[in-house]
């Protein structure tokens, strides 16, 4: 196998090898279709080339689209703090409303509109309007033959090469919708899936749940022994819309009475039942304090509210004869997951967690609709009705679970908290800024927001993060030679994943990897060559920068998050 060809691949469109076997060829294969794996394709294809794109749903955008996931962002984030390439994205979505949409002048004027006024984001919107809009960014390169993108695509074998088995030389997978096999071969593959799903599959050394202090040095790390199925709650998303008055009630889901009555076993604990109004405070550790949030706000300016929060579609945009509905997200506290984790386990047993994940969703539904304490001393609220079109599925959950926390690359670079918490950073007497990694690919801006932990009894943490750069050293693994990070995969902390798991910090991670793949074909240069080599690094510098991938901000007008 020649290493690092920069000779143009063939068609990926086009099948080789021995009879019933399909083979296709590409210069960088990227798996996954969430927000890092789009990033990296167009970022491929936009060097001129040919990279096939897989996915498992039918749907680009992961977080974005098919886990339904209004964008976490930061509040710089219309300013600076994200790629190029993802503020065309948000500019595209918005364009889409007020192309496509019966939006009243207001709306239609206002330059950062946000379609479900929620209150998450500056840009809340539908998750079908997404896929919609990756679609289109997308169509050039498709049209030019740069980008061969399969749906239905899922990862099941790597074969590998060289003296260590260092390279991965091709991944098959397999077809969900014919239960056929394919083999990609390209000479870089990018693991942009969700759960980082290539790394047992080439061996690639990796990290998952919750690290000890003796491994990471971080304050908030675990004292003992660590915990690698401690890892964050997964959510199955839905969206809804109320028509007061009616009844839309479901179907009393199976497992209803279970949810009903579980209080989760935590440390802090848990203010009562699962299925109530009440929760933890998401920002206070010990002791942990119940927040009370009612479904609708109460009064003007009301933020005591669930239904503002997510909410991705908002009637007062409209014209009111339009006949639009609100509809929000339900992405809470109270369908996050946590019985199980769903990575390094059996395959009966992920598919039992995902399924009961899912019908934990459904049982949140089932008691907002008929027993849920209202304000006016009632119970329930009838009116409320899933929405199978927003999210493109047939029963109005999202096409897959909203995942938190990937296995994660042993990096060259590992990001910790010590590199981005403010109470690390003080702790140590390090200077009150992110650490400004020289070899930086791209800024990222969120606070460490975990959510509770599986295979343990560890609730949520919220601990303020500076804004941060994103290490090259972070997309490569310490043995792996041509197998780059891509996504929430990268070489992070369990802690300092509550920051690097976003949506435009996924998306960077992802394009900058594609850029990086782009830039070693055209020079017959390694990836860890760049990092270790300061002329070629500050050409890849330049490269980045041409495509418009912030590496620094301006850190001293920035207070942390």
């Amino acid at each position: 196998m020649k290493e690092f060809s920069n000779e143009m691949s063939p068609s990926p469109c086009s099948l080789v090898g021995r009879a019933g076997e399909q083979r296709a060829k590409a210069a960088v294969l990227v798996v996954g279709g969430g927000c890092g794996g789009v990033g990296a394709a167009l970022a491929v294809s936009a060097m001129g080339y040919r990279v096939v794109l897989t996915e498992e749903t039918d749907w680009l955008g992961g977080q974005l689209t098919s886990q339904g996931v209004p964008p976490d962002e930061h509040q710089w984030i219309e300013r600076f703090g994200c790629t190029s390439r993802y503020r065309e994205f948000r500019d595209r979505v918005r364009g889409h409303y007020k192309q496509n949409h019966p939006l009243a002048h207001a709306a239609r004027e206002d330059r950062y509109l946000n379609p479900g006024q929620g209150l998450v984001s500056s840009l809340c919107f539908e998750p079908r309007v997404g896929a919609s809009v990756l679609d289109d960014m997308v169509s050039a390169a498709r049209s030019r033959g740069l980008l061969d993108l399969r749906f239905f695509r899922r990862p099941v074998g790597v074969e590998l090469g060289g003296a260590g088995d260092e390279f991965v030389r091709s991944v098959d997978f397999l077809n969900l919708r014919t239960g056929t096999r394919e083999t990609v071969e390209a000479d870089f593959v990018l693991d942009a899936t969700e759960l980082g799903d290539l790394l047992p599959l080439a061996h690639c050394e990796y990290v998952t749940g919750r690290e000890s202090q003796s491994r990471t040095g971080e304050p908030h790390a675990l004292a003992g022994e660590p915990e690698p199925q401690s890892m964050q709650a997964i959510t199955w998303c839905f969206a809804m819309s109320h028509e007061p008055g009616a009844d839309h009630t479901i179907t009393r889901p199976s497992t209803y009475e279970f949810w009903k009555s579980h209080t989760p076993d935590l440390d802090p604990p848990w203010p009562g039942p699962l299925l109530s109004w009440a929760q933890s405070h998401p920002t206070h550790e010990n002791p942990r304090q119940s927040l009370m949030m009612h479904l609708f706000p109460e009064a003007a300016g009301d933020l005591a509210s669930r239904w503002l929060y997510r909410r991705i579609l908002w009637d007062g945009h409209f014209m009111k004869e339009s006949g639009v509905r609100d509809v929000t997200l339900v992405n809470w506290s109270q369908n996050d997951y946590f019985l199980g984790s769903v990575v390094d386990r059996p395959e009966v047993e992920v598919a039992r967690h995902f399924e009961a994940s899912r019908q934990l969703s459904l049982s949140l539904l089932y008691w907002l609709q008929t027993e849920a304490p209202r304000p006016d001393g009632g119970t329930g609220y009838g009116g409320l009705y899933l929405r199978p079109d927003v999210m493109g599925t047939d029963d109005g959950l999202a096409k897959a679970a909203y995942i938190r926390e990937s296995r994660r690359i042993e990096a060259v670079t590992t990001i910790t908290e010590c590199h981005v918490g403010v109470d690390a950073r003080k702790r140590l007497g390090l200077p009150a800024h992110a650490e400004q990694f020289p070899d930086s690919v791209g800024v990222g801006a969120y606070s460490i927001d975990l959510h509770p932990r599986c295979g343990g009894r560890a609730s949520g943490l919220n601990l303020n993060a500076y804004p941060f750069r994103i290490p090259l050293g972070a997309l490569l693994p310490v043995r792996m030679r041509n197998l780059l990070a891509a996504g929430k995969n990268l070489g992070a902390t369990h802690i300092s994943n509550g920051c690097t798991r976003l949506h435009p910090v996924e998306w960077n991670v992802g394009e900058s990897a594609g850029l990086l793949a782009a830039f070693c074909l055209q020079g017959h240069h390694s990836p860890h060559e760049i990092r270790e080599k300061e002329p070629l690094l500050a050409d890849f510098h330049r490269l980045l920068a041409r495509h418009g991938v912030e590496i620094e901000m301006d850190w001293a007008t920035i207070r942390p998050l």
